[in-house]
């Protein structure tokens, strides 16, 4: 364990993912002694699969605020942050004909201009006079102007690089659990399963995106995060166009170093994450093939994406919860008062977790939200206080934790439009 500035809070953050780094450079910039606790290296598990899709084309009010200042961070990232670019790109939602969803595009693109999105319903012609994809099967289609891209795994390479200079403690390949009798102490786990040492900390972030739930378990803390597996595939097929969501067919595809990326492939079931297979599926390579055909071959002429040549299909997990939203804030209602650095803190255990496969793009705003609120909580800011950071539709604590539930594709029309 590293030594620590007694005058400063110690804070634990498990996980080395988007949100996990992010989250240990924004409270060490606010002066927190921060160690980073990573079971692999950083962003091996779901940052590192991620697509490096980003937008701000949010309905919700609450969504369309954290994207857009995630949007504005990254753009930031990409002018001060060394290893790290940002790519701007447009991003259309396309829905085809028949899909009962296509009544609910025009509401959706309304509720994201009143939150000051640049959003637009375009006439499908219009769209094939500007891109180079098919339209002629589409109901309607919606593009966001200020949209992106970027490669996930560098980002997370490059936050982690400024961690370090920033004072973090990152400690890779260590697996850590939590104490029951205390949640804010860890044990800290040797590789042939005994307990190599164990550390007391003001406060712990737990942001361990699938593994959140089995950590927190450890606590005697139950929280319904289920992870569930997403695949995608880069394939040598050139690709110029805009960032496409063909909603109907449930597929994604944005330009890539390579050619192009795609995806979804979500499977809606619980997943083991140290049992699933990493491997992209024959059937999720044929239907991606199928709609690269209709998306993009029918408006070249040609037939690549019919065979898509692909130098790479894999599998992640992303993270559900039974209403679609994240658990961001006091987990538990742990602690006592008096805990905390000032003698008044109740909230010691935080979590970050259930992105619905929104994570990574979130993660600039929601490591900056992690940072601030930890830091309020240790301080003695009740969580439910009106100038508290936390936002109240991610409180961990909204439910019980043992909740069964259906888990819902985190990119479909119906998610993104909101009530």
């Amino acid at each position: 364990m590293s030594e620590r500035d007694e005058a400063a809070p110690a804070v634990a953050v498990v996980g080395g993912g988007a949100v996990g780094v992010t989250a240990a450079v924004d409270l060490a910039a606010r002066g927190a002694d921060v160690t980073l606790y990573e079971r692999g290296s950083l962003g091996s598990e779901s940052s590192g699969r991620a697509a490096g899709v980003l937008y701000d084309a949010y309905a919700e009010d609450v969504d369309a605020a954290l994207a857009a200042r995630a949007m504005e961070r990254f753009r930031a990232f990409d002018r001060s942050l060394p290893g790290f670019a940002f790519e701007p790109c447009p991003y259309v939602i396309a829905v085809r004909e028949g899909d009962s969803d296509a009544d609910a595009v025009p509401a959706m693109v309304d509720r994201m201009r009143s939150h000051g999105r640049d959003v637009s319903v375009v006439d499908p012609a219009a769209l094939a006079d500007r891109f180079p994809i098919a339209t002629d099967d589409l109901a309607v289609a919606a593009v966001a102007e200020n949209a992106g891209r970027c490669d996930p795994a560098s980002y997370v390479a490059a936050i982690g690089r400024r961690a370090r200079r920033e004072g973090v403690a990152v400690e890779t390949a260590t697996a850590v659990s939590l104490t029951e009798g205390d949640p804010a102490v860890l044990r800290v786990d040797a590789a042939d399963g005994s307990t190599a040492e164990t550390g007391a900390f003001d406060a712990v972030v737990v942001a361990a995106g699938a593994r959140t739930a089995d950590l927190l378990s450890g606590a005697g803390i139950a929280v319904p995060v289920v992870p569930y597996r997403v695949q995608a595939l880069t394939s040598a097929v050139a690709y110029d166009g805009p960032m496409v969501y063909d909603a109907t067919a449930g597929v994604y595809v944005r330009p890539h170093p390579t050619g192009l990326l795609a995806g979804d492939g979500t499977e809606p079931v619980a997943a083991d994450p140290d049992g699933y297979d990493r491997e992209g599926d024959g059937w999720f390579v044929d239907s991606v093939a199928e709609t690269l055909r209709e998306r993009l071959d029918a408006a070249s002429g040609s037939r690549s994406a019919a065979e898509p040549d692909v130098e790479r299909a894999w599998a992640g997990l992303c993270t559900a919860t039974p209403d679609g939203d994240p658990l961001v804030g006091p987990v538990g209602g742990t602690g006592d008062a008096g805990d905390g650095p000032d003698g008044d803190c109740a909230d010691r255990l935080f979590v970050a977790a259930g992105w619905q496969g929104h994570g990574f793009m979130r993660a600039p705003a929601v490591g900056e939200l992690v940072a601030e609120g930890v830091l309020a909580s240790l301080d003695g800011v009740d969580a439910e206080a009106p100038e508290s950071p936390w936002i109240e539709a991610f409180d961990p604590d909204r439910f019980d934790g043992d909740e069964t539930f259906e888990i819902t594709e985190g990119m479909s029309v119906e998610e993104r439009a909101g009530e």
